[in-house]
This record gives C-alpha cells, structure tokens and sequence, in this order.
C-alpha cells in the first residue's frame, strides 16, 4: 500500500469513525431547545445519551463477529442503513421518550463504522504503525468534535433542533456512497467463524480474559468515561451555570476538541521516538498529577471559567495521546478476530460513557462538581491500571532473571 492509498484508506476509516462522534456533539447545544419543545428538563434530555451509550455498546459486541464472518462492507451498509432511517425519526420524535429510544436505535447503525474502521487498520497495518494509524484516524475524527458543536448551534438557532438529524441522515447517504464507490474489502468471507450465542460468548471472553486487552482495555474506557463526564456534563456547566450561548458553547467545546486533536498528533511524533508502552505510562501519570493538582484546588475556590476550561482543554490534550495508545496495544495480540477485539474495545468504551453520562445525570446538583470530579476519578484510575501493568511486567522480568 503506498502512501496516497493509505492517506485517502484513513481519511474514508476517519469519517466512518466520526459517524458516532458527530451524532452526540452535533446535537449538544440544542440540549435547552429540545428541552423546550419537549417539554421536560435537561437531566432528562440527558437520558438520550445514556441510550446512545448503551446502543453504541451493544451495537459494537453485535457487529465484532458479524464483520469477521461476512467481511466488513455489507454489515457497514446495513448498519449505515439504520443510522440513515433513525435519524429521521428523531428528527419527527413527538416526545423525549421516543427522543431517547430513537437516539438508541442510531447508536445500533452508526457503531458499524467505528468497529469496522478499526478492524480494517488491523487488516492492512503492521503492528508498529498501528497507533500510528489510529492517531491519523482521530485527526479527521477530530473535526467532528470541532465542527460539529457550532454548526448544531447553528441549525438549532435558525431552523430548529429537529434538521440536526435531518443533517445527519444527510451525512449517512454520503457515507454509503462513499463506501460503496471507493472502499475496498479488507477481509474475504469467513464461514468458520460462529454466530452462535454460545460460541460468540466464548470468544469475547477469551478476548477480555487476555491480560494485554483487559488492562488497556479498562484504562483506555477510564479515559473515555472522563471524556463523556465532560461531553455530558459541559452544555450545563458551559451554558446554564456560566450563561454561554449556543454559539459561544459550540467554540468552547470545539476549543477542546482542537487539544484532543493536538494530543493525538502529537503522539504521532512521540512514537517516532518512544514505545507505546512506556508513553502511555508517563502520560498518564502527568495526567493524574494535573487531576489531583485540580482537586486540591476545586475544594480551596470557587473555580472561575478560566481555569475550569485550562483543566479541560490540558485533558483533553492528555486523553488524544492515550487514546489511541491504549486502543492500539489492547487490540494488537488479536489477527484473525479482530472484529471481535475492535468491537469489545469499542463497546467498553462507549459503556463507560454511559455510565458517565449517567452519573452526570443522577448527581447534577446545579454545579461544576459532579463533571469535575468524575473527570478525576477517571483520570487517577488509568493511571492505577497502567501502573499495576508496568510494575507486574517489571516483577514478572525480575523473577525470571531471579530463577535463571
């Protein structure tokens, strides 16, 4: 594969992958409109990412072993099929309760493109361009988190929440095309591997059971939990307690989009001369440093806004170098199912951002409190993980030098 195909191969996998990101922060801003014209409360308009969460969850564990079946086209077409026709129903949603099971079902049809992105880099990348590869996958996913907040905003503003899903399904259509005009199969068609429930079962547990994925795996969906406490918990922070409008919101939020980015580039330079491992490691330590540092400081002032978007935007910086790491070094003992190893990664993820913005949810209590300290919980606990990792590595090596 040369250089051009590889580029225009990522920039189509980007995309895909910015399918889910797109549909949670297009949609944020309008979180007091929907509210509105619902009538009901933004805790409960929050429900409609918890939904999503849970969709993008269960979604991913459904397609890991449906893609190493039948290859990953058609299963992408399907799934970018659903996320087309539910978009358009939330966009007709007469209340929030079909708000939020609608909001499920596009979760169910647009995880598709981000198990079966990552399934391809696995296909067609060596393992030591892997994170290398999974960071270019986040500068395009990337855009969405900058772009996507200020034109939700937008439409919101002029036309009505209700055309950010028309836009959605708008960008699903092309997502198809794309697909079928200019991607190629990666995987042939494997009728070995099983979809029965009991064989399925099976081989996701021998997945989460293998100590290289279950550690990165938990510490990667730590990180991401932080990251959706923020996604969850910034529209009333940003927006209720400190009075910013859509537009200065959608700026806000794509602000620490651009850090994420950043991070994820970054990594990109760092890996040229540092081993995944080892980086991970450090990184996160200077992010639990920074948490801890943020603590103190939390119970001593009333933060102003200011140092509350210095702390998100360093974290978030953080998070684009970790992310693609822990991604990376989780799935890369697994070749043949690596549909499965993407989507368990993927579905513990996106779990974890359920439960995050579910969190965000039971404690909001008028304040910054319940988003900030779970953005240092989630913060601290990578780094323990990784920690736990390095060292037994560490004690393992010494122990065989020992009995040598």
């Amino acid at each position: 594969m040369d250089k051009k195909e590889r580029n225009i191969l990522l920039l189509i996998l980007g995309f895909m992958s910015a399918l889910g990101p797109f549909s949670i922060d297009m949609y944020l801003p309008s979180f007091s409109a929907i509210a509105k014209d619902l009538d009901t409360d933004i805790a409960k308009v929050s429900l409609t990412l918890t939904s999503y969460f849970i969709g993008i969850s269960v979604g991913q564990l459904i397609y890991g072993p449906i893609i190493d079946r039948y290859g990953r086209i058609k299963p992408l077409l399907i799934g970018l099929l659903i996320f087309v026709i539910a978009s358009i129903g939330c966009a007709l949603s007469p209340d929030i309760y079909s708000l939020v099971l609608l909001r499920l079902f596009l979760a169910l049809g647009g995880c598709v493109g981000m198990v079966a992105s990552r399934a391809i880099i696995r296909d067609r990348f060596d393992d030591d361009d892997i994170p290398k590869a999974y960071s270019s996958l986040i500068l395009v996913m990337g855009v969405a988190p900058i772009i996507a907040p200020t034109i939700g905003g937008y439409i919101s503003l002029n036309l009505g929440w209700q055309y950010i899903f028309y836009v959605l399904a708008f960008i699903g259509l092309l997502l198809i095309l794309v697909v079928k005009l200019f991607l190629k199969e990666s995987k042939t068609k494997d009728l070995e591997v099983s979809l029965n429930f009991k064989k399925v079962s099976i081989s996701y547990y021998k997945v989460l059971t293998h100590k290289e994925f279950l550690l990165n795996g938990i510490a990667g969906s730590l990180i991401m939990a932080g990251m959706f406490a923020y996604i969850a918990g910034s529209p009333f922070v940003f927006m209720e307690l400190f009075d910013l409008d859509e537009s200065m919101y959608g700026w806000m939020f794509g602000i620490n989009a651009v850090g994420f980015i950043g991070g994820s580039q970054l990594n990109r330079l760092l890996l040229i001369k540092f081993k995944s491992p080892g980086l991970t490691y450090y990184i996160s330590m200077f992010s639990m440093i920074l948490s801890l540092i943020t603590l103190l400081i939390l119970f001593a002032f009333d933060l102003p806004l200011l140092l509350i978007q210095i702390f998100l935007f360093t974290f978030m910086l953080l998070s684009g170098i970790l992310s693609p790491n822990t991604s990376a070094m989780a799935v890369m003992p697994f070749v043949k199912n690596a549909g499965v190893a993407s989507a368990l990664i993927g579905s513990l993820r996106m779990a974890s951002g359920g439960i995050a913005s579910l969190i965000i949810s039971i404690f909001h209590d008028g304040s910054y409190f319940p988003m900030m300290i779970l953005i240092i919980l989630c913060s601290t606990s990578a780094f323990l993980i990784l920690a736990k990792k390095r060292f037994g590595k560490r004690k393992k090596k010494i122990g065989l030098q020992g009995a040598i």
